[in-house]
């Protein structure tokens, strides 16, 4: 599973060149969501942190179950699989009969366990189709589902899923947090003056970045209002979603601004600074604020 992020403040600098991460993206195609897939990744490319490597997998896996997802999806595909787990629990019940089949047909353990939870609920209502409601706590509480054999096997899938599932979306939503309490408190050490995204969104603003500064500050010779927080790494299908959907609108709305990308970015794609957005894989030591000069942090 995903470690802490506790020593965020301590990660490498971390930039890749395009070829690189591509030739990362062949490496993974052949591996699976599992703690093995990590230390093979972590043998293989020895100079990444561990957590960008982590970003990397589960963007490009992603994209591979997002690929297939209508192949594995078809009506009789399901069936198969609910019919083939049925009958192998009778003979294996021990065995780890979930995980297996996810391995052999290379979708997401998470996403097979759904799939198989659903079927299982259609099974034992059949003329009262099971709700969102109770198939989400069933996946997130698997001792919930009355078969427990299959609530053993659907917990194996939630605990050795590193990209899909609800124990991975907690502590995602827990990671993104603390890099937004890093970013405040590297912001307070500096004396720098913001609004974050709570308080912008009480002042009526929607859409907005994580921060806005008060007082524009430069970074690398860039003005910079606005500061965005994202814990991840920034590849290029994420980094052009994020332009789209958010970077543009901020900079249409209040100026330019700066990037962070915590667990590192394709470098090509710190291309855009004369428009307006600046990429960063850290924290910026080099910050000149507009009134005072080089900010400094308190003693």
């Amino acid at each position: 599973m995903m470690d802490s992020v506790s020593a965020v403040a301590d990660k490498p600098v971390m930039q890749i060149c395009r070829a690189e991460y591509r030739a990362i993206g062949r490496f993974v195609e052949q591996l699976r969501p599992t703690r093995q897939c990590m230390k093979t990744l972590q043998t293989q490319f020895p100079h990444l942190p561990p957590s960008t490597l982590l970003s990397i997998f589960s963007q490009e896996y992603q994209k591979r179950m997002k690929r297939s997802m209508g192949r594995h999806h078809a009506p009789d595909v399901v069936k198969a699989y609910y019919q083939r787990y049925r009958s192998e629990a009778k003979t294996r019940p021990t065995a780890p009969l979930l995980l297996e089949l996810a391995n052999q047909v290379d979708l997401s353990p998470a996403l097979l366990a759904r799939l198989i939870v659903e079927c299982f609920l259609e099974e034992r209502e059949a003329s009262v189709p099971a709700s969102r409601h109770i198939l989400n706590n069933m996946l997130r509480e698997p001792y919930f589902i009355p078969d427990l054999l299959l609530a053993k096997h659907v917990e194996q899938c939630t605990v050795n899923d590193c990209c899909y599932g609800p124990l991975v979306d907690c502590i995602k939503h827990a990671i993104g947090l603390e890099h937004e309490d890093l970013l405040r408190d590297k912001l307070r050490e500096r004396s720098l003056s913001f609004l974050d995204e709570n308080q912008l969104r009480a002042k009526g603003y929607d859409k907005t970045p994580d921060i806005i500064l008060e007082v524009p500050i430069a970074v690398d010779g860039h003005i910079v209002h606005w500061i965005e927080s994202k814990a991840s790494f920034g590849d290029d299908h994420s980094h052009r979603t994020y332009l789209n959907e958010q970077f543009w609108s901020y900079c249409n709305r209040f100026g330019p601004g700066l990037v962070i990308y915590w667990y590192g970015f394709v470098s090509e794609l710190d291309c855009q600074r004369d428009r307006g957005i600046l990429l960063r894989d850290g924290f910026p030591s080099d910050i000149v604020t507009l009134c005072q000069g080089p900010a400094q942090s308190r003693v």
